[in-house]
């Protein structure tokens, strides 16, 4: 705006009449912009107003003021940024104005001043009068706001609506009302008002909040369809507002309010589960995919979420999140050890998210070399500068028995997928530097390991990383100015162009390894605008010399790996900067610098525990390794008695908890852990005690489904479905309550537990309605309390028709059938029950159809020819007379189905031929009971079988097995989840080959191998044998010759071999008296064999004459000689013999035995066989009198003389000492001639017999055995043979050789190896093994005293020690009283005895069995242990047998004696027999 001024000098003063003009038209200037303002804000209608001048003063009432100042307050609390922008602007025009003003410094100076005080008046103004305006307007507004509350009738802001509900479900009508002052509220229904007191208690619930009136209808029946009004009144008047509500009894879906769009625009779509996800088991490199199905389908397929580990997961290259036909699946074409993990599913509903989870576990792909280990895992790149990086990685949790011994690092530059080798770790560590990279390129890197098996697979690549300075952001600033814009402003800007680089500072070492040292230093300042390079130098301590330090390419960032530096040295380094424009001088050095040692491996978790979790799951638990450098943990398993480890998990866990998944339920397990780090796995944890798969025991679930099966006046009968989930144990009962709709509180029914699901409620009022919770419990406590069942009139029933039956269950489902069950009604109706109807509905159908044409009598069927894969509802109805009765509650869901292990019954015959049926469930729970059942009509009979239970397993014996055992049998596990049953139909065709294989196994026949063969011996004896299978040393051979049973004699000589199931006769001289049958009886135990041989006719004459050829020819021999020279030889049972035969004797041969040249009188020979044998029955070594024998043979007579006689001879030499050791000689002689033989019984041929008597005592020992022992556990080994000298005895525990000690004793005897633990603990389970040597060779025996066979000795120790313990503390009677004692008449018996036991024993005495009484005469006195009894002036009344009877709580014993009384001058009896 231009003013009008004078043309004068610029310093005079301006008129008055200039600074008038020049406010007159700043304050029309004001009008007009005011005006336009206005008229913007209220369009067309333009109203002028006058505007006061600044002298004027505003009129405002003492109400106006106060309103004006909390306005004011209000406005300046709360100012726009566009109202500080317009003061900051208005603050900078000013500054700018000021600068003019000090520049002209003349008179317009003053009139700038005086333009500028007009603007600001004017300013103030306008600001007076928009206040005014707004003040006028709150003033209007709060008289309005005063004329509406003063007084008002009621009137709806929002009228009630009308609902249409289902059945059993809340409805909730609300409207709003405003009156002033506040009105009365009344609610109707059906023009009845209603009184919430004369109603069950919280059927209706009326609210008032403020204007906002509710009317709440819980659990709505049909009754409840009803037009509800609600009435309100004030002093000014009334208002009304109704509504309908409309009660269905079935869900349809129709349209209306029962269509499923109405229903999801209300309420939301409520989704649940209808399936679960089950752990997944991928492979390396291969796909997995989890999935689950919803109840509903999901609108919105994008709010289904899937996590890992809690991260979101969303679609990529290798996984795919699916959703379609209501399930939602992820799939992942290509599985690494990353997608390792815990996978969660998250779908929203109306009553918040639905969640399900479970876990991925990955395992190692096959390696491309046998024995190779895993691979690598987690490979990130850590510290990116421009040619440089870290790369870390975890190693893998399998090595495959072999060590890694290094790292093979790969490296793929951009997008080219070509992998190059470029770096190679040591085996002790997982993190790297990689060096040599080029600024602003992409790199990926993977990891291989490396053992003496070969390589790893390639680990999965890391993350996409560009190489470039990432210091380059901490050398800019950003400045913000003008409403969200910034100017960034870099340190490098202010740098000279041309400038060489100071020296760089803070030379350190940020990371040392074992392998190398990372160094690090800052930045130098000045650096210049110019690239920088850097050059670094080393010295080793004590050199005094600097050596740079060369590197293939220019180092760019602050940070180079030195990797090749000498263990044990320290270095000291400086770093130089280096431009385009010069050199730097050296950095200050840095402190001394060494590498570091080889890292250790963590520790492993303490307190590893192992608890039941679910059927196929275990859970753990271990205390957390605190140490910065942990990675996580991995755990490893295996079952009871194998010896090799499985890797569960290939992804270290983070936390100190886990479920082991996939594990065989019934099975025992072992578990261990171990820290990972990148120094690698550590040391395994103490192993886990050994824990069986099977469900935790919990507290059970609700139970649900109430029915009333039964109602009186004022009784009722009510029945209920168990928990679906019983918590692994055993339902011990229920606890019920009731609730009368007359009252408020509930009542349990009884204190005590319900053991059934019926029970009785008597004491109830006729009419009244009832409604029932319930609770079980078993032994973990009180599971969740049930839903309030339905409400049930207490009603006497009357009608005809029978109650519903009740306990309706499915069980043995396969793919097409199953078996349906129930009980009976317990309301009969008019008349008994004829018959049962079943009725059949498929899931998602309303539609019930009978399963038979007609009803069923009996309490079961098998229903057949299902759908598989879908689920079925059953209910059965009674029949009587009177018609069809009330259904029974429908069953749950049951799927159709051919489970996987489903186990079934198995028939056969067990090894003593008895007919079974066994049944076995692993993951039955440990209370289970196994209920045998045959064609489902109860418990089986008794007198018919025999039910044997073991862990898991039942088994059925049939006592005699018949047609009356032929029938269906089942069984049931109880107290499971999910069914476990099976049927099994026994047929008669079935059974009778049942019984035809009991009959074989408990008649067996002795298998025969070689019939009866005839030979005739040399000297004419016939020999018939017969040869079958090994036989055991029970076996019996019964020989019948002619229909009568023979035995051994002169002429016949019988032998029975069993070991080698051999049956010969020899017939010394065969003759018409040995023509006939002869008939070989064998049984061995429960196998029988018989087997005939006839000897008749032609066949007979012919063996009489060639019997009789031989004979003739045997004789015409001449002359004794030994066929077989004299030598030892020992049997299995240890017998040491010397041995000799001689052939072509007679009577008058001469057989004799010498010693050291001498003649052995006693030297014999047996002229039968012409054997001469020297039997060693006992062999031993005293360390006193040197070698001892003894001998036993037997002699035996010649049966014929003259020439051609064979005789055996046998000598028995009793001892042997030392000086019987020499040479031992054999003659034969007679009239034809002499022959001798010669054995050396010296020096190393009776060290040879040792050594053999050694070994074969030493194959003959028995497995070790265990045994329980007063003093401990007692394991020992027979033999046949010991000898301390010949052979050596080593005893091992854990592979740790055994001494012995204070608890270890090890001994020997003639015949048992032992080895006794006194006091055994749990340190002294494990394995033992007993060596036994005996000269080069050796056997070891092993055992294993563990597990239950530690628990069967520890059980029989105790046992023995307990008795052992009875057996000291026992009264006893020592000693004292002798069998018979004599006494003359009137002498004074005295009868003394010790006696023993703690406590110390009750003493009383007896004669003749009956107690004796203390008195005149007798008299007893105890002292101590000492007991007498005294009896003056014995008579022979006294005469008699007497005894002492002690008695404590261990036990009692009586010692007896016989007094005799004589008269005077008589002698004793005892001296009589004299």
């Amino acid at each position: 705006m231009t003013l009008p001024h004078s043309f004068g000098s610029a310093g005079d003063p301006r008129p008055p009449q200039t600074v008038e003009v020049h406010r007159l038209e700043h304050r029309r200037e004001e009008e007009r912009k005011e005006e336009r303002q206005h008229s913007l804000h209220v369009g067309s209608s333009v109203r002028r107003r006058t505007f006061r001048s600044s002298e004027e003063e505003p009129e405002f009432t003492a109400a106006d003021y106060a309103l004006a100042a909390a306005l004011a307050l209000t406005a300046s609390s709360e100012l726009s940024w566009e109202a500080q922008l317009r003061r900051q602007t208005s603050a900078v025009e000013l500054e700018e104005r000021g600068q003019k003003r000090v520049g002209f410094g003349n008179d317009w100076e003053r009139t700038e001043v005086a333009f500028l005080r007009t603007h600001r008046l004017l300013r103030q103004k306008r600001d007076w009068k928009m206040l005014r305006r707004r003040t006028e307007e709150k003033v209007q507004e709060a008289r309005e706001l005063r004329e509406l509350c003063s007084g008002r009738g009621p009137w709806f802001w929002i009228p009630l609506r009308s609902h249409a509900v289902w059945e059993h479900t809340t409805v909730l009508l609300t409207c709003t009302v405003q009156a002033s002052p506040p009105p009365q509220v009344t609610w109707y229904k059906n023009d009845t008002r209603i009184d919430p007191r004369l109603f069950p208690a919280g059927k209706y619930q009326i609210t008032n909040n403020y204007g906002l009136l509710s009317l709440e209808i819980r659990r709505c029946t049909t009754e409840d369809s009803a037009t509800y009004t609600v009435r309100v009144k004030n002093a000014y008047g009334q208002a009304s507002s109704f509504a309908k509500v409309l009660v269905r009894t079935y869900l349809g879906k129709d349209a209306g309010f029962d269509s499923e769009i109405f229903k999801r625009s209300m309420f939301g779509p409520s989704v649940e589960f209808a399936s679960v996800l089950k752990p997944v088991f991928a492979r390396e490199k291969e796909p997995f995919s989890l999935s689950c199905l919803f109840s509903e389908d999901v609108l919105d397929a994008e709010s289904i979420q899937w996590f890992r580990d809690g991260r979101l997961l969303r679609t990529s290259r290798r996984r795919k999140i699916l959703y379609t036909d209501r399930q939602a699946s992820l799939k992942v074409s290509c599985t690494y050890k990353e997608d390792e993990g815990l996978y969660m599913v998250q779908v929203p509903s109306p009553f918040g998210p639905r969640e399900q989870s479970t876990y991925v576990l990955v395992r190692d792909a096959e390696a491309e070399n046998p024995g190779a280990p895993g691979s690598p895992l987690n490979v990130r790149c850590l510290d990116v500068n421009r040619d440089c990086l870290i790369l870390t990685w975890a190693p893998p949790s399998d090595t495959r028995g072999h060590t890694i011994t290094a790292y093979s690092i790969e490296r793929c530059q951009g997008d080219s997928g070509e992998w190059v080798p470029c770096h190679e770790a040591p085996g002790g560590t997982c993190r790297c530097p990689i060096q040599g990279l080029v600024e602003g390129q992409r790199y990926r890197f993977r990891v291989r390991a490396i053992s003496r098996a070969g390589s790893s697979l390639p680990s999965k690549a890391s993350e996409v990383v560009v190489m470039g300075d990432h210091d380059a952001a901490r050398r800019q600033t950003e400045i913000p100015f003008d409403l969200g814009n910034k100017i960034t402003i870099s340190t490098d800007d202010f740098e000279e162009t041309v400038t060489i680089p100071s020296p760089p500072t803070n030379v350190h070492a940020s990371e040392i390894r074992e392998g190398y040292v990372v160094l690090a230093w800052e930045e130098p300042r000045p650096r210049g605008r110019a690239p920088l390079t850097y050059s670094l130098e080393k010295s080793v301590i004590g050199s005094g010399t600097w050596e740079a330090i060369t590197s293939e390419s220019p180092v760019k960032s602050p940070r180079f790996a030195l990797l090749d530096l000498q263990k044990g040295k320290s270095y000291v380094f400086r770093v130089r900067a280096m431009n385009r424009y010069g050199l730097s001088d050296p950095s200050e050095p840095s402190e001394p610098i060494a590498l570091r040692g080889k890292p250790a491996t963590l520790p492993p978790p303490a307190q590893v525990q192992a608890f039941r979790d679910m059927q196929t799951s275990v859970s753990l638990t271990w205390d957390p390794v605190k140490d910065p450098e942990l990675l996580g943990y991995y755990i490893y398993s295996r079952e009871v008695g194998s010896s090799e480890w499985q890797t569960v998990n290939n992804k270290p866990i983070q936390g100190t908890r886990f479920t082991v998944p996939g594990l065989r339920t019934g099975k025992e397990y072992e578990f261990c852990v171990r820290s990972v780090s990148e120094a690698g796995v550590g040391e395994s944890s103490a192993t886990t005690e050994p824990i069986r798969v099977k469900q935790a025991l919990a507290t059970p679930s609700a139970p649900y489904g109430f029915i009333l099966l039964n109602c009186g006046k004022n009784e009722m009968v009510i029945g209920w479905k168990p928990p679906k989930r019983r918590g692994g144990g055993k339902i011990l009962g229920y606890f019920l309550d009731q609730h009368d709709s007359e009252e408020l509180d509930w009542h349990a029914v009884s204190q005590q537990p319900v053991p059934t699901q019926v029970c009785k409620v008597s004491a109830l009022h006729e009419g009244h309605f009832y409604e029932f919770r319930a609770r079980a419990a078993n032994w973990a406590g009180v599971g969740e309390l049930s839903a309030p069942s339905s409400l049930f009139e207490c009603k006497e029933w009357t009608m005809p028709q029978p109650g519903p039956p009740y306990d309706v269950r499915a069980s043995e489902v396969r793919a097409t059938s199953l078996l349906l069950q129930w009980e009976p009604p317990l309301y009969t109706g008019a008349g008994p029950v004829t018959g049962y109807h079943i009725s059949v509905q498929e899931e998602g159908s309303e539609q019930w159809k009978p399963v038979t044409p007609g009803p069923t009598s009996g309490t079961h069927l098998r229903v057949s020819d299902l759908q598989p894969g879908k689920s079925y509802v059953f209910q059965v109805q009674a029949v009587n007379a009177a018609g069809l009765g009330q259904p029974s509650m429908p069953t749950d869901p049951v799927l159709l189905e051919d489970k996987p292990d489903a186990h079934e019954i198995e028939v056969g015959v067990d090894e003593e031929g008895f007919i079974y049926l066994a049944f076995e469930a692993p993951e039955a729970p440990d209370s289970s009971e196994f209920q045998w059942s045959k064609d489902y009509k109860g418990p089986l009979d008794p007198q018919r079988v025999k039910i044997e239970d073991e862990v898991n397993k039942s088994k059925v014996i049939l006592k005699e097995p018949g047609l009356e055992d032929l029938g269906t049998y089942s069984v049931t596990v109880t107290d499971a989840d999910e069914d476990i049953s099976a049927s099994h139909t026994l047929t008669e065709e079935e059974l009778e080959r049942l019984k035809k294989l009991s009959h074989e196994i408990r008649n067996p026949v002795i298998r025969l191998i070689s019939g009866w063969n005839i030979d005739v011996l040399e000297r004419g004896e016939v020999r018939l044998w017969l040869e079958v299978e090994k036989l055991s040393p029970a076996a019996e051979l019964h020989l019948i010759f002619n229909k009568k049973e023979i035995f051994s004699s002169p002429n016949r000589k019988i032998n029975f071999e069993r070991e080698k199931g051999l049956v010969e006769v020899i017939i010394q001289n065969l003759s018409e008296e040995d023509k006939g049958s002869y008939t070989a009886q064998l049984q061995d135990g429960k196998a029988k064999n018989q087997i005939t041989l006839t000897l008749v006719d032609d066949d007979f004459d012919k063996l009489l004459r060639k019997a009789d050829a031989k004979r003739r020819d045997w004789k015409r021999k001449q002359g004794p000689y030994f066929e077989q020279p004299l030598q030892w030889k020992i049997t299995e049972d240890c017998q040491v013999q010397l041995t000799c035969k001689v052939t072509n004797i007679k009577r008058e041969t001469r057989f004799q035995w010498f010693f050291q040249r001498a003649e052995m009188p006693d030297g014999q020979y047996d002229p039968e066989t012409g054997t001469g044998l020297l039997c060693i029955e006992e062999a031993s070594v005293a360390p006193a009198s040197g070698l001892t024998f003894s001998f036993g043979c037997e002699l035996g007579r010649a049966k014929s003389s003259g020439l051609g006689v064979r005789s055996r001879a046998k000598a028995w030499l009793m001892q042997l000492s030392k000086k019987d050791k020499g040479i031992y000689r054999a003659m034969v002689s007679d009239d034809r001639g002499e022959d001798d033989t010669i054995l050396d019984l010296t020096g190393d041929a009776l060290d040879a017999i040792f050594t053999e008597l050694g070994r074969i005592g030493a194959l003959s020992a028995t497995p070790l055995k265990i045994q329980g022992t007063e003093e401990g556990i007692r394991i020992f080994s027979k033999v046949k043979y010991y000898n301390v000298e010949y052979m050596k005895t080593t005893w091992f525990h854990k592979d740790k050789r055994l001494e012995s000690g204070d608890r270890i004793r090890v001994g020997t005897t003639l015949d048992e190896i032992w080895l006794h633990i006194l006091d055994p603990k749990d340190s002294d389970k494990g394995k033992y093994t007993l060596e036994i040597a005996a000269g080069k060779e050796a056997r070891q025996l092993s055992t294993d005293l563990s597990g239950q066979a530690f628990d069967d000795a520890m059980a029989e120790h105790q046992r023995l020690k307990a008795l052992a313990i009875i057996e000291k503390n026992r009264a006893k009677v020592v000693r004292g009283l002798p069998d018979v004692a004599t006494i003359m008449e009137d002498k004074t018996l005295c009868l003394t005895c010790v006696i023993s036991g703690d406590p110390t024993p009750e003493i009383s005495w007896l004669k003749n069995d009956q107690p004796v009484t203390f008195l005149d005469r007798y008299h007893m006195e105890v002292r101590g242990t000492e007991v007498t009894i005294t009896i003056e002036k014995v008579n022979s009344d006294d005469s008699g047998r007497y005894g002492v009877f002690v008695k404590n709580k261990y036990g009692s014993e009586t010692g007896q004696v016989t007094i005799s009384v004589f008269k005077h001058g008589d002698e004793p009896n005892e001296l009589k027999s004299m």
